[in-house]
């Protein structure tokens, strides 16, 4: 049985917006190595910044996002109850 149409495309985007912040964060990661390696000119370091801050808002915005999501999931009629996740409790 095929799915209905809003839910066939909101399986397939899934798989995209994940994949996409990781190719994100991971050209952030190279970016990040290759300025720290010196070895840029002025000009090729501001380009590499200015990348690396669009690639580290698009990152922001995915994380915020999933948390969105997980909130929704935890209690969709009141999603601002949920509590954030701190990590070492």
């Amino acid at each position: 049985m095929a799915k209905p149409p809003s839910q066939a495309a909101e399986t397939s985007a899934e798989p995209s917006s994940i994949a996409q912040f990781e190719n994100s964060l991971d050209e952030l990661e190279k970016l990040v190595a290759k300025m720290e390696g010196g070895e840029l000119s002025l000009d090729e370091s501001l380009r590499s910044f200015e990348r690396g801050i669009a690639l580290f808002r698009d990152c922001q915005n995915a994380l915020e996002q999933a948390e969105l999501r997980v909130k929704l999931l935890l209690d969709p009629e009141d999603p601002d109850s949920a509590e954030d996740f701190e990590a070492g409790e």
